[in-house]
Parts: structure tokens; sequence; C-alpha cells
């Protein structure tokens, strides 16, 4: 008996001085501070640099850093709208749908999502399908006063918007390093889901450089995906709202869920905060994007690729053609190089080579390594818009009306009969004529004949239809699908506009 009790006594105080051990090694910790973008934190530098043990206070510090930045935005239309399909590949964002049914006395609610605050004087980043439609914005700020929000500029390629409202003395979010991040770091999500504001969760970042097919959609073959993934709970409403790390610093915009119910089910994607800062200072700074391309056509290096060329890795962008003009032609790049690094960034998939490439404006030099028949190159790339210019645009040069619009593509259209659609099972669509020289001829190898059914995955029956749809798809992506009156498949045609 007097030997049981012994044992018991000696787990007890083994214990005990193990609890006394973590106590100490915890108060310790947090005596130390962390300076980051010119503010200090109160996380542990143990913690933060991946060692040592998780704090009490981490969470909290994090949260507290950054919830006074995350604004609740609110949209309506004064006209009738109308619920997006629940079929539609936008369903997988997370903000709120429209109502079903179609509305007209006042202004319609559209939905609600999330911003962050990016200035002292009022400038908000959220996403672009939180406010797109929208009449009237307001954004609700934490100590719950509420302002009406100007609209500075939107960028459909990345989902990213950029709002203003009329105040001084806000507290800015700082901008962390997304190219810092590392998978299994802790990160909070802070949001307004289902209404309910300023809510924050926590998880890990389960992956990085990830391309979800989201966005094409809406901006087609120039759509940049290379998204943060992270398991932290998010729901209908966080759109367009903070993730941040242990130091409260935003390094990432929520902008999808992928659910089959719509609602959380452990994955959620996040715009990297250093694509963010790009665009935005563009869309403040020119009221448009000014983004510098590659001019190659690219996809990532797969088993097959690496083995028939010899690569040691599966990892790298392979260039699959080279646009003649471009800054790659330029440099000297050529089909079956594959890129590994820019900048002296590793690349390990295409979609991570587009989001870093999306950071540059035209004009800007890149240093580019890549392999060609097994040795390492280097090439110097200087970057150029989609029409193969060094200079920026300006916002009225995208913003042409609409007048000639079709002609600039060089194109003769003609309405396709009712009937003489039906006859080869289509519902409509717009013949080309004649082809003459434009941007239709310089860019892809749609012939006499072909019919245009849909341009960026919109229907089209008249040259109204086609008309609009290019306006405001004025300097971002175009994406033309239809066939030819003799075949059953569909083809797709990419191109700047």
């Amino acid at each position: 008996m007097i030997k049981k009790f012994s044992a018991y006594f000696t787990v007890a105080i083994l214990s005990a001085g193990l609890v006394l051990f973590i106590h100490a090694r915890v108060q310790s910790n947090n005596g130390k501070l962390l300076i980051s973008s010119g503010q200090q934190s109160n996380v542990p530098a143990a913690f933060t640099s991946g060692s040592g043990m998780l704090p009490p206070d981490a969470f909290i510090v994090a949260a507290e850093q950054s919830m006074h930045s995350v604004v609740h935005i609110t949209t309506a239309a004064k006209r009738s709208v109308y619920q997006q399909s629940p079929f539609d590949l936008f369903d997988y964002f997370f903000g709120n749908p429209a109502p079903r049914a179609p509305q007209s006395n006042g202004p319609v609610p559209l939905g609600s999502g999330s911003g962050v605050i990016i200035s002292e004087d009022g400038y908000i980043v959220t996403n672009n399908h939180v406010i797109e439609g929208a009449d009237e914005i307001e954004v609700g700020l934490h100590d719950n006063r509420i302002f009406k929000a100007e609209l500075i500029g939107t960028d459909p390629s990345t989902d990213l918007a950029v709002l203003k409202i009329d105040i001084k003395g806000l507290q800015p979010i700082q901008f962390g390093d997304s190219d810092d991040t590392k998978v299994g770091q802790w990160v909070l999500a802070v949001g307004n889901p289902f209404n309910l504001s300023s809510t924050v969760t926590a998880g890990i970042i389960s992956a990085k450089g990830r391309n979800i097919n989201l966005l094409q959609q809406k901006a087609g073959n120039f759509a940049i995906e290379s998204f943060i993934q992270t398991d932290a709970a998010v729901n209908p409403g966080n759109s367009g709202g903070a993730l941040v790390d242990l130091r409260g610093n935003l390094i990432g915009i929520n902008t999808a869920i992928a659910s089959p119910s719509g609602v959380y089910a452990g994955y959620a994607f996040a715009i990297p905060s250093n694509l963010v800062k790009k665009v935005v200072e563009d869309l403040v700074d020119f009221g448009v994007v000014q983004r510098g391309f590659l001019g190659i056509s690219m996809g990532s290096v797969d088993d097959k690729i690496a083995k028939d060329l010899n690569l040691e890795k599966v990892e790298g962008a392979y260039v699959s053609d080279v646009q003649k003009g471009g800054g790659a032609d330029d440099a000297g790049l050529k089909s079956g190089d594959i890129i590994t690094k820019v900048n002296n960034k590793p690349i390990k998939t295409s979609p991570e080579l587009q989001e870093i490439v999306a950071r540059y404006r035209p004009g800007d030099k890149i240093q580019v390594e890549f392999i060609r028949g097994g040795k390492l190159s280097t090439a110097y790339v200087t970057l150029k818009s989609r029409d193969n210019a060094t200079r920026l645009a300006t916002k009225e040069e995208l913003s042409k009306s609409t007048k000639g619009i079709v002609q600039e593509l060089g194109v003769e259209l003609e309405a396709l009969a009712t009937a003489d659609a039906r006859k080869i099972g289509l519902s409509g669509g717009l013949q080309v004529k004649k082809v003459n020289e434009g941007i239709i001829k310089e860019n892809t190898t749609i012939k006499e004949g072909f019919i245009i059914t849909g341009v960026n995955n919109k229907a089209v029956g008249s040259l109204e239809d086609i008309e609009a749809i290019l306006k405001a798809s004025r300097g971002e992506g175009v994406l033309i699908q239809g066939r030819y009156p003799n075949e059953n498949g569909t083809r797709y045609f990419a191109f700047g506009f």
C-alpha cells in the first residue's frame, strides 16, 4: 500500500514540475516583442519563427490587431435583380446571393460581404463579386458607424475591387509578405459571415498556389489564380475579409470556398497579399490595373513532361508557345523551356508564375531562370501589355465607347436566323461573314462561317449583345465560344482587349 502511494506521489510531483516548467517557458516568452511593418507585436518571437510553444494570448493579439481594420459591406441595386443560377460556378464565392424574385420598389438588396481598410483616409479593398452590379454600397465599421462608399475600381482577373469612404483617422491593416507564409502556419479569418459582424476563426494554411478555375467565367484565360488555401471556418459574408497571420498582418483576401452545400466544409481560398497590394496600388493611382505579360502560353510541369525532358524535379512552368513580339520572344525564350525562377523566387507551377508576373507592370524588367536542353539559363524579360506595348495605359484608353467596337475585332457579323440555328442544333448566334485586319485575325484562327454563340460565357444573339459584353471587358480578357456549322464540338478562342 505504501509503495503504491509512493508511486502516485512521485507521478504527482513530476506532473506538477512539468506544469511549472511549461508555465515558466510561456511566461519567459511573453516578454519578447516582434516588430513588423513598423509596428510592435506581442506575439513571441519563439512562436512566430516556427519553434517554441503557442502562448495563450497568440490568437487574441492577432484578432485585436486586425478586427478594427475589417468592415461589413452591404450592397443594393436600383433595378430588378435575380438570384444566380445554383449551378453557376460563382456560387463558390462567399457573397450572399441576390433575391430569387425580381423587385423594383426602391433599391433592392443585393447581398453582403466584408472588406479591409488599407489606408487611414478611407480606402478599402474587397472582392469584385461582392460589389458587382451594385448601385449603392454601404460600409459598416467595427465601431458600428456606417458610410456610403464610392467604387474606385475593379479587377475581374483577380476578383478585387477598391472602395473609398469619406472619413479619416481609420486604422489600416498592416500588409504581410504572402511569399513568406508556410503550409501548416496558423492563420485567422476575419469577416462578417451571415451578417455576424467582426467574426474571427482560426485554422492553418493547408496549401499554396491553388488554381480552382474559379475566375475564368469572368476573365477567361487572363484570370489569375494562385490562392492560399486554409481550413479556417469561413461562410457566406466572409468574402472580401482578411486572412491574417499571428502578428495580425494581412496575408490574403478571403475569396472563395469549395463546398457541396454552400457553407463551411473545410476548404477556403484567399488571394495572396503581395498580389492584392499591387492591384490596389494600380486601381488607386491609375484607376485601372497596369499588368505586365511575359507573352507566353504555359502549363505546369507534370510527370510526363519531366520524363520527356529528363528533369530532376516535377515542377516548374512549361512554355508551350511564345507570342511573337512579346517580352519573352524579345528575350529569347522558346517553346519547350521550363521556367524555374522569377527574380530568384522559385516557380513550381504555372499559377505561381502567373501570380508573380502579375505583380509587375508593362516596362518592368524581370530575371527569368529556365531550363533548356538540360541546362540552366537566365534571361532578362521586359514585360509588355496585352498589345505588346511597354508604356502604361490611361483609364481613358481602356474605357473607349462601344462605337465601332465590333469593327475593332476586324470581323463582319450577322445574326443567325432562328430556323438556320435550329437546323444545326443552336438556339442562336452571330455568324462571321468576313474576317478583315484586326484583333480576331491577329490573335485567333477564326475563319468565315464560324458561329459565335457566347462571349465570356454569356450568350449572344445580336450585335447589341456582343457590344455590351465587349464594352464591359475593355482592358480585360475576352473568351469567344462557338463552332462551325458542320461541327458538333465547341471551340474557344481567348485574347486581350
